[in-house]
């Protein structure tokens, strides 16, 4: 084979242009046989037990490896093809193989203890002290003290479990890809935005076909929820996307199976280390001290907003009956009406307001307020990239320094899997010879892509998940520390690690913020003030029905995952409908399969953690009530202004990533420990 761009030195930027999917299995397979050699030369035990003959070396070796099956494991997710997608499961055991190996390797972790019980250990500095000491942990949480069958049993149990979350995550793909309606009938279309209309025809044509075809991605699913007139039509999308992925749907994709395995393996997992279900398991790397702890967090949280709820229920149904001839309200009925009500309350509508935020001028918008509140200087460069779509952000300091670079790929399309996540393909290093390698980070989303002729449109809802991302971005991409075992993403708990995102967030409700960001798409107008007044008298909208539903989700993973015997399909589902019956107001049909592409739970990594999502939002309102208070204080004439308190925070929580646990760079920040008092006030839910 010719020149492997996977193969790339780890200095060197990845032509992603030129990658193919055969390159991936020969660099995978190269890079482990070296990183392999690495790790049985440092397990040696002739070797001085120090960190120049152990860890740097092995930093050395795996870091190529590493970055590789990041890349591999970005582009499955951004441009999934067949051919990328056999390619990346025939890698995927043979990474998982490594990794387990290497976890069960008692060669390497008695050399880890034999470096942390050394003389020399004393003098090494705080942060690899601790690199070294969440190791041993990391060791310990990877079966290296089991012994026999036992050993065996969690090999296959970790190479499983990958392979399972990898199949489910493929299930969630396909299903929403495979499913289309197309429609010849403009009156069934009643209702629905231009620009999505548009989308939907040019989809067709595509396809060969006369009319509309809608999907089940968001950027169309969503609009035909919130306008379309036709009941019918939304009670037909609601189904499909309730039902993907699951018995009710295609049976092709269906993740039964793979959700009653998968928490089998998770709960023989935890058994074999010593720990009574997975979420105890899961715990000993989070702030949270245990799983009573964060479900009397979840239901005391439930307790104050579900009155908030009841309530915002109560008016949705009588506005439905009185104002729309709907007596009953249905599951499918909830976002149309929703909406028209939101129109009524406050005048203005999503569609009204997002012909204010293209893209463009939201993206560099984003990028002038990053830069006044942390310093930085963000710009476009020319680079390599996965899809035309996608922009390359080089991120300096105000001399000019170099930071890192951002990747943003912002637009849904067929191939690319849902939601909104930051990835890191490269971690910030210092070189034993004093070089300085920067971070590179990707940020994607799914928005709704340019139209003929107008840019992209975003609602403030995606300007807001476009400020969370970069929350995440500039977590990765401001750390100054220079050792990789202690980045964000690395060694940050888990339930922290959404506390810059969601603290982003709250620039999204600011009037200097939104001036930037805003300019009408067609006329350059800015948004009017008085429409900003009426969103913000909005920003509480429901959030009693929109908090309920996020504890539910959280206290349903966390009950879910202290399970100890085999739960069956069924079982989960009636979990599912106990928590709904504790914390929920509305309630879906029986068919709906919401568990079904929660990959977030079976995929992502957020499995006995998705209360992080609520945990770390206290610590974000607390953390954004520091800029709030420097205002009252007459430091500053906008959040935006604060820049003492911006600096401290890139300062304490930003450039510090994991070197430090999360609770002591909250305390180092704000002074104090985090008060849920501010999370309350922000979502009008001020305690008793």
């Amino acid at each position: 084979m010719t020149h492997n761009p996977l193969l790339v030195a780890p200095d060197q930027p990845v032509a992603y242009g030129d990658i193919r999917p055969e390159h991936i299995v020969p660099a995978i397979s190269q890079l482990l046989e070296q990183a392999r050699a690495a790790v049985e030369q440092a397990a040696d035990p002739v070797l001085t037990p120090d960190w120049d003959s152990i860890v740097a070396p092995l930093d050395n070796a795996t870091e190529p490896l590493w970055r590789a099956w990041s890349v591999a494991g970005h582009l499955n997710a951004v441009v999934n093809t067949p051919a990328l997608r056999e390619a990346y499961n025939e890698a995927l055991p043979l990474v998982t193989e490594f990794s387990t190996w290497v976890g069960l390797h008692t060669g390497l972790y008695r050399q880890y203890k034999a470096l942390a019980a050394a003389p020399a250990f004393a003098t090494l500095s705080p942060l690899r002290q601790r690199i070294i000491e969440l190791g041993l942990r990391d060791f310990r949480l990877s079966g290296v003290e089991l012994q026999g069958q036992d050993r065996e049993d969690f090999a296959t149990i970790s190479e499983r479990e990958a392979q399972v979350t990898q199949k489910f995550s493929e299930n969630v793909l396909d299903a929403i890809d495979a499913w289309s309606l197309y429609i010849t009938d403009t009156a069934r279309l009643k209702g629905i935005p231009e620009d999505v209309l548009e989308a939907a025809r040019a989809a067709a044509e595509q396809d060969g076909q006369s009319g509309w075809k809608l999907t089940l991605k968001m950027p169309c699913y969503l609009p035909v929820m919130q306008y379309a007139t036709d009941r019918d039509l939304r009670a037909t999308l609601y189904r499909a996307y309730g039902t993907a992925a699951s018995d009710q749907g295609d049976a092709r994709f269906d993740n039964s199976a793979l959700i009653e395995e998968l928490l089998e393996l998770r709960s023989r997992e935890a058994g074999l280390l010593g720990y009574s279900h997975f979420a105890e398991l899961r715990l000993l790397t989070r702030m949270a001290d245990n799983a009573t702890q964060v479900t009397d967090f979840l239901r005391d949280l439930a307790r104050r907003a579900r009155p908030h709820a009841e309530q915002d229920l109560a008016t949705l149904r009588t506005f439905a009956r009185d104002e729309l001839g709907l007596d009953t309200l249905q599951p499918w009925d909830t976002a149309f009406v929703s909406e028209r009500l939101r129109e009524a309350r406050y005048a203005y509508s999503e569609d009204e307001v997002k012909q204010y935020f293209s893209a463009p001028r939201v993206l560099q918008g984003l990028f002038d307020i990053a830069a006044q509140l942390f310093r930085i200087r963000l710009r476009e460069i020319e680079a390599s990239a996965w899809h035309p779509d996608v922009r390359c952000v080089q991120v300096e300091d105000e001399s000019g320094t170099l930071l890192g670079h951002l990747y943003i790929d912002l637009y849904a399309r067929t191939g690319k899997q849902s939601g909104a996540w930051v990835d890191s393909e490269r971690n910030r290093r210092r070189h034993a010879d004093g070089t300085l390698q920067t971070p590179i980070a990707y940020l994607c989303c799914n928005f709704s892509a340019p139209g003929v002729g107008q840019p992209a449109l975003l609602t403030h809802d995606d300007v807001i998940t476009l400020f969370h991302e970069s929350g995440h971005a500039l977590h990765a991409l401001l750390g100054e520390i220079d050792e990789p075992g202690a980045s964000a993403f690395a060694a940050v708990e888990w339930d922290a690690i959404e506390l810059p995102s969601q603290f982003m967030e709250n620039f999204c409700w600011e009037w200097p913020v939104l001036e930037r960001l805003s300019g009408h798409h067609a006329s350059g107008e800015p948004l009017p003030h008085a429409l900003y007044e009426r969103m913000l008298a909005a920003r509480n909208y429901q959030s009693g029905l929109q908090m309920v539903r996020q504890i539910e989700f959280s206290l349903f993973d966390m009950l879910l995952h202290q399970r100890t015997r085999q739960t069956d399909i069924a079982a989960v589902l009636d979990l599912l409908q106990e928590v709904r019956q504790e914390v929920a107001v509305l309630f879906p049909p029986e068919w709906h399969r919401q568990p079904h592409t929660f990959s977030h739970l079976f995929a992502g990594g957020y499995g006995a953690g998705y209360y992080s999502y609520k945990w770390a939002e206290v610590l974000s309102a607390d953390a954004y009530a520091a800029f709030e208070e420097a205002v009252q204080a007459g430091q500053a004439s906008s959040t935006l202004e604060a820049a003492e308190v911006g600096l401290r925070f890139r300062r304490e929580i930003l450039a510090v990533g994991g070197a430090r646990p999360a609770a002591e760079s909250f305390r180092a920040f704000r002074g104090r420990d985090p008060e849920i008092q501010a999370l309350l006030r922000h979502q009008g839910m001020q305690a008793d």
